[in-house]
């Protein structure tokens, strides 16, 4: 007697639910397309990692813990002070414990919720816009000039950010009052790597003694020699200056148990040698985060903000910038940034008074650090420490660092050149922003007025002047 056709639909179903079970037990396990398992989209700032879960849930069946873990892996370094203003240590004060029966500050993911597209907001923000209203809920009576504002601004352009506040808090505020719009001189701080080798105690100048080198010290293979271009641009480079030959870069380790061996293609592994600050850095970023990962490198294609279409399948590594051999920093602080990116604020940038400026120092025409390219504000040169012992000025490959909120650009970038108040008026006006800075401000940021109110009012208070206790 044969099967009724209500017994092969029964089968059916039961094959397929036990297929569908497998299917997603290999996920689960880490041998199929894990994206099948996640409840929804990842924000933003994780979005490239869809390959790549093993990245936040590092132990697949792990607890709270274990993902707040792998938040401080990659954030733990700028959520400390002075960098952050809310760090773990403030509420892990006995004295601040009443704050926890409010809101967790201590767990990363109850303000930063992935998988929640409906309930995220700007800079992957899953709480409500009035959460500083749990633990601030009296700052209109410890601040006066606070009154009648909702709780809903706080964290608005030129005001307050939960995390990196440095720009904003008022002591610095007061500390640039009255500042005019455009400083003197209006410069960048000058790189110096090249000037600090001698002091680097990691740098192998026994391999790469910093000394010029010619054409006939070249120790590339007899084959590699006869490119007469290539030497051109490794001649005119600051690494034949500086005694880097091309051994350094192609003579790379494959393991750690093999000796060196040539390759014509090192990638990062051979840049990672001499700038390991800057390797580590940028995969910190946007543009690097997937390698750090483990996965292929970035193309333009996968990035949520406008590329240009022939960028899509471009590959995101130190040489899709610097190129290789030459390693022109003003062509990579201009040009290959322009090669990909197709924002508005990207294509405003030639039509802009950064740009004159930037022209006017290529051609001579400014002193050295005069001219504002695209990785002047957004790859600004920063203060870093390479040791317990001493600090350098470098590119801050991390691009991530100075993107949103974007006042955490005011420090590093906008200062050297713009006022305080200016900067910050600057920074809320989106369509200013969006023309690349071509005009002034025609929005006005209070700030610089609560935080002139507040010091007048201390100083009011105390009997005096005392506007020396709130610089810094």
């Amino acid at each position: 007697m044969g099967m009724t056709k209500k017994t092969w639909l029964w089968l059916f179903w039961l094959l397929g639910s036990v297929a569908l079970g497998l299917y997603l037990l290999a996920a689960l396990l880490g041998k199929g397309d894990e994206a099948v398992l996640m409840p929804g989209p990842l924000s933003d700032g994780h979005h490239q990692l869809v390959e790549a879960c093993d990245a936040c849930h590092v132990d697949r069946f792990g607890d709270g813990e274990v993902l707040q873990q792998a938040c401080v892996d990659c954030h733990g370094e700028v959520r400390r002070k002075p960098l952050d203003s809310h760090p773990a240590a403030k509420f892990k004060d006995p004295r601040n414990a009443d704050r926890l029966e409010k809101i967790n500050a201590l767990a990363c993911v109850t303000c930063h919720t992935e998988h929640r597209p409906e309930i995220t907001h700007k800079n992957g923000l899953t709480q409500p816009r009035d959460i500083c209203f749990h633990c601030h809920a009296d700052v209109a009576e410890e601040r006066p000039s606070h009154q009648g504002m909702a709780f809903d601004t706080c964290a608005n352009s030129g005001c307050h950010n939960y995390h990196d506040n440095r720009a904003l808090y008022t002591n610095f505020l007061i500390k640039h009052l009255d500042e005019p719009e455009v400083l003197a001189p209006a410069t960048l701080p000058p790189r110096e790597f090249a000037t600090v080798l001698a002091e680097l105690a990691d740098y192998p100048r026994d391999r790469f003694p910093v000394q010029p080198l010619t054409r006939d010290a070249m120790d590339a293979p007899a084959d590699h020699r006869g490119d007469e271009k290539l030497q051109r641009d490794w001649l005119e480079t600051a690494h034949a200056r500086a005694g880097v030959n091309c051994s350094a870069c192609h003579l790379v380790p494959v393991a750690e148990d093999q000796a060196p061996q040539w390759q014509d293609h090192p990638g990062m592994a051979g840049c990672s040698q001499c700038h390991d600050l800057e390797v580590a850095r940028f995969q910190q970023g946007k543009h690097g985060m997937r390698l750090k990962s483990g996965l292929p490198a970035l193309q333009p294609q996968q990035a949520r903000l406008p590329m240009r279409p022939d960028a899509g399948h471009a590959s995101l590594t130190c040489n899709s910038c610097h190129g290789a051999h030459r390693y022109d920093v003003a062509s990579a602080a201009v040009e290959s940034c322009l090669a990909c990116h197709a924002d508005e604020h990207s294509l405003a940038y030639k039509d802009s008074p950064h740009y004159a400026l930037w022209q006017q120092e290529q051609a001579d025409e400014l002193p050295p650090g005069s001219g504002v390219s695209c990785a002047s504000c957004h790859m600004p040169r920063i203060d870093f420490d390479v040791s317990e012992w001493m600090s350098r000025t470098m590119v801050e490959h991390n691009q991530s660092a100075v993107q949103s909120p974007n006042s955490k650009m005011i420090r590093p970038a906008c200062n050297h050149c713009h006022g305080l108040g200016f900067s910050l008026d600057a920074l809320a006006d989106t369509a200013l922003i969006e023309r690349n800075f071509a005009g002034k401000p025609t929005q006005h940021v209070e700030s610089m007025a609560l935080a002139k109110a507040d010091k007048e009012r201390r100083d009011k208070e105390r009997g005096g002047d005392d506007a020396g206790m709130f610089g810094f």
